[in-house]
């Protein structure tokens, strides 16, 4: 995934690190707004790089974090 992720991701992985986002259904809310990128929540969690449950903070993975610390 680390060479096909494009920037908004890398982005949205670094607002999860901040403590900024928030899993809501299938939507991510970044300082509680909705993400405009709708698939993006679903994007991440597939690819193993954030976690998250039902309106708690999203998480970074050991993955997702071990890819922001690369970029």
């Amino acid at each position: 995934m680390s060479d096909t992720i494009s920037h908004r991701d890398r982005a949205v992985l670094r607002a999860v690190a901040a403590g900024r986002c928030e899993i809501a259904g299938q939507c991510l809310r970044i300082d509680g707004l909705s993400c405009c990128d709708q698939f993006a929540a679903m994007r991440l969690t597939q690819a193993g790089l954030i976690t998250g449950v039902d309106s708690q903070p999203a998480r970074l993975t050991p993955s997702g974090q071990a890819l922001l610390e690369a970029a």
